[in-house]
């Protein structure tokens, strides 16, 4: 098994249904009884808090592999943050997202003031480990404020009609945060949508711009890089 692969050692169910209910859980805006159910149609006995386990322990390992994969980001990032509730209580979510649609980072914060855009900013220049050439906004004022402390070399272009990259960024999540009815702790949002940031996008690639042989293509290339990052690849072929 890959070096970078999650490691299954001690689990006794096969490494291909917990990759797959990992996948499931991620991919399509389900519960974790849902997942039982599919699993149990397919004749796999598992509990929903076992489904639970799995995603907790193999969802992140899982998307980092997966941005291993990726090519460095482009130089124009989108930012943009969207209001969510978490056990009650209103909370942003910050995300940035390149020029082709892959998220960058994200950050559940209390707040949306300069502190909470320099601290995104921040975390964002560390995950990346790169500059980008030009950052473009919506026209809330902490990012400007942010930029000029944090990235003062980068262009900033802070439009409503320019960011439109990362507001559609955010509709996965809308969805997913509906059929979960919200999150219940910070902590748990954010290990989720990190996760979910990682992962669900790479089983979304812009279909309207493929043919359908073209779709099917890329999505086999997507689905044999999943299986190798989470070790699915790396089992014995059956006799």
């Amino acid at each position: 098994m890959d070096s970078a692969s999650p490691s299954y050692k001690g689990h006794r169910y096969p490494v291909e249904v917990i990759a797959h209910c990992v996948w499931l859980y991620h991919r399509f805006p389900l519960s974790f009884r849902e997942v039982e159910e599919l699993m149990l149609e397919r004749g796999v006995v598992v509990s929903h808090e076992t489904v639970r386990r799995w995603c907790a322990k193999f969802g992140q390992a899982s998307a980092n592999g997966l941005r291993r994969r990726r090519p460095r980001p482009g130089d124009k990032w989108h930012l943009g943050e969207v209001f969510v509730k978490i056990n009650g209580e209103q909370k942003y979510l910050w995300r940035a997202v390149d020029a082709d649609g892959n998220v960058l980072d994200i950050l559940v914060q209390s707040r949306r003031d300069k502190a909470a855009a320099r601290r995104f900013f921040r975390k964002l220049l560390k995950r990346t480990c790169s500059v980008p050439r030009v950052i473009v906004t919506d026209k809330l004022r902490s990012y400007g404020t942010a930029h000029r402390e944090v990235m003062p070399s980068v262009e900033h272009r802070a439009h409503e009609g320019l960011n439109n990259r990362a507001e559609n960024s955010h509709q996965p999540t809308r969805q997913r945060e509906r059929a979960m009815k919200g999150f219940r702790s910070v902590g748990g949002a954010q290990q989720f949508l990190s996760a979910f940031s990682g992962i669900s996008p790479h089983f979304r690639p812009r279909r309207h711009l493929m043919t359908a042989p073209e779709y099917r293509t890329e999505m086999t290339t997507r689905f044999a890089i999943w299986d190798q990052i989470t070790g699915v690849a790396d089992l014995p072929a059956a006799a």
